[in-house]
């Protein structure tokens, strides 16, 4: 079955009665967020009522391109994403980590840890809880273990919605994590006409069908989700070859490519900024204005930044080559030395928010293409 990697039953879940699932969530003490518009583009934010959700939208992406169109009906989940992720949700922005106060004879150093709620992620692509999940190994997966990231992400209700339309940079099937909902969610969705089918993964989920004492699905309707998942998959343009990727970008490390990029890549960091696993920051010190306190603050940054290699005096990337290079190598490559894992879930949002439309898996292709020298 999809989503939950076991065979249980199907329910069916009316779009009428998508609120009762949202009032339900949030008076069990969750947050509930999911898709919504802002200014122009799908976001993750909170989600009180149906009407927050994109509701009749659909999106058009392509390399360096992103509209929501008014494509009407009944579509909760037209569009497949925007530039917000379910990373911008668990690890913040921007967030101060501790505080120091100057008191008599020295001073004191506290951790800043805010008050947390419970989250219910509903209507989440599979690929973002795939690239949540690489977080974790990144924040709480060693040996030293991230709090802040950590209070937010414990009690994570997962409610993820399998994709039935891939936008055309989308990219998941060739990396493994969509357009299906994994395994470990707690209900995966399946839009239908006037409907969701309601998949359960988790003791949690099914505690939430028995509650809004939902039908069982008819085989009609588990089949032709089934079918539109694999629809979904068999449709998408883009794929990234990783038989040998970490080979392949270990030995072209010269490659002629990485000049051929650097000349049409702005350094911007868009990329890393909508990227839903990219995790450099920063660590500033913010002093307050009255002379006696300051904050230690963590904010997002990107390894595309001049500054952000400039270390002792010395910068180690100061070409746009060196720095697409590290970033692409490390993303498909050393990723997986790091934490097990390719760094690159397929969603295709780099692709799309690029604004001079480079093209990730273009890129690795033309980089195998010219394999040892070799002109493409």
């Amino acid at each position: 079955m999809a989503g939950t990697g076991e065979s249980r039953a199907a329910f069916l879940l009316p779009k009428d009665r998508v609120n009762d699932l949202i009032d339900l969530l949030w008076a069990r003490g969750f947050r509930v967020v999911g898709p919504v518009v802002r200014n122009g583009a799908v976001v993750i934010d909170e989600v009180r009522a149906v009407q927050d959700l994109p509701v009749g939208r659909r999106d058009d992406q392509e390399a360096g391109v992103y509209r929501l169109q008014e494509a009407g009906g009944d579509l909760l989940f037209g569009v497949v994403n925007g530039p917000g992720s379910l990373k911008g949700i668990f690890y913040l922005p921007r967030e101060p980590l501790i505080e120091m106060r100057r008191e008599r004879g020295g001073f004191a150093v506290r951790e800043v840890a805010e008050e947390t709620q419970p989250v219910a992620a509903l209507g989440v692509r599979p690929c973002d809880l795939a690239a949540l999940e690489i977080q974790d190994r990144v924040f709480i997966g060693g040996r030293f273990r991230d709090t802040h990231y950590e209070r937010r992400r414990q009690g994570l209700l997962s409610i993820v919605v399998n994709c039935t339309r891939a936008a055309p940079t989308c990219f998941c099937s060739s990396m493994g994590t969509g357009p299906a909902a994994p395994a470990g969610c707690d209900l995966a969705l399946t839009e239908l006409d006037g409907r969701l089918l309601v998949d359960v993964g988790s003791a949690a989920g099914e505690e939430l069908v028995g509650t809004l004492a939902l039908e069982v699905a008819p085989p009609a309707d588990v089949a032709a989700a089934r079918s539109e998942v694999d629809a979904c998959a068999t449709s998408m343009a883009r794929a990234v070859d990783r038989s040998d990727l970490p080979g392949l970008l270990f030995d072209e490390v010269e490659s002629p490519q990485w000049d051929d990029v650097a000349r049409r890549c702005l350094s911007c960091g868009n990329c890393t900024m909508v990227c839903p696993t990219c995790f450099c920051h920063a660590v500033v010190e913010v002093p307050a204005l009255d002379n006696a306190s300051s904050q230690r603050v963590r904010q997002w940054d990107s390894c595309f930044s001049y500054e952000f290699a400039h270390i002792a005096g010395k910068n180690f990337r100061p070409r746009i080559r060196d720095r697409y290079r590290q970033w692409l190598t490390h993303k498909l490559a050393s990723w997986i030395d790091q934490f097990g894992t390719s760094g690159c879930v397929g969603c295709g949002r780099c692709i799309s928010w690029c604004p001079v439309g480079i093209d990730l898996t273009a890129e690795v292709a033309a980089i195998r293409a010219r394999r040892g020298g070799t002109p493409s």
